[in-house]
């Protein structure tokens, strides 16, 4: 299992509309092969941050498989226009210590 990670800030006055994109994006990721799961959390400190956290079956499902499909294009015109500045997105393996 791989962990995508993401740290958005999304525009001032537009995480209504952020949050809405993101309910109606989540469906497109959802069906693509190697999708695990997806959450999206809000910042306790700053209203307009959030992380977000996909897990997938294998680093390629997501860099590859979904980066690259069609399914990536209606994805990114629902959301990438909320991001400033674009995010960062680190991709993490299975821990190698838990408690």
């Amino acid at each position: 299992m791989i962990l995508e990670a993401a740290h958005l800030t999304v525009s001032p006055n537009k995480t209504s509309a952020f949050e809405a994109a993101m309910n109606e994006a989540k469906t497109i990721i959802a069906s693509m092969p190697g999708f695990i799961s997806m959450a999206v959390r809000p910042c306790c400190e700053a209203e307009n941050q959030y992380l977000l956290e996909v897990r997938w079956q294998t680093l390629e499902d997501h860099t590859e498989g979904f980066r690259g499909s069609p399914q990536y294009q209606q994805w990114r015109a629902l959301l990438h226009q909320f991001y400033e500045p674009f995010p960062d997105v680190f991709h993490y393996r299975e821990p190698i210590i838990s408690a």
